[in-house]
């Protein structure tokens, strides 16, 4: 990708993140003042569902793009700066699809 649109993508995502974060932060907190019942409609509520999702599949696109920068600007050796951005697209992919399994079949 190259850098100009990295960079304009990645604060597109972090634009994106920032309010899902928010609502995440303040949904969970205003749990502790609802009993069982609401708590278990709130999860299980589609909104919740898709807005989740979409908070964790653009959060971790987000993280690599920043882990990617750090990789680029600290680590000299080409070999191992490849390894770390495999791994940190591994775990941006596999992370996100776990989290959406576990969303969908309620584990």
């Amino acid at each position: 990708m190259k850098e100009a649109r990295k960079w304009i993508v990645h604060r597109i995502s972090a634009v994106i993140v920032a309010p899902l974060f928010v609502w995440l932060f303040f949904s969970l907190i205003s749990l502790s003042t609802k009993n069982y019942q609401e708590a278990i409609y709130f999860f299980e509520n589609s909104l919740f569902r898709i807005l989740t999702i979409a908070l964790f599949f653009i959060g971790f696109f987000h993280a690599k793009i920043s882990l990617g920068e750090i990789f680029e600007d600290y680590i000299n050796s080409k070999k191992i700066k490849d390894v770390a951005n495999i791994l940190a697209l591994i775990l941006s992919i596999l992370i996100p699809a776990t989290i959406l399994i576990l969303l969908i079949y309620k584990i």
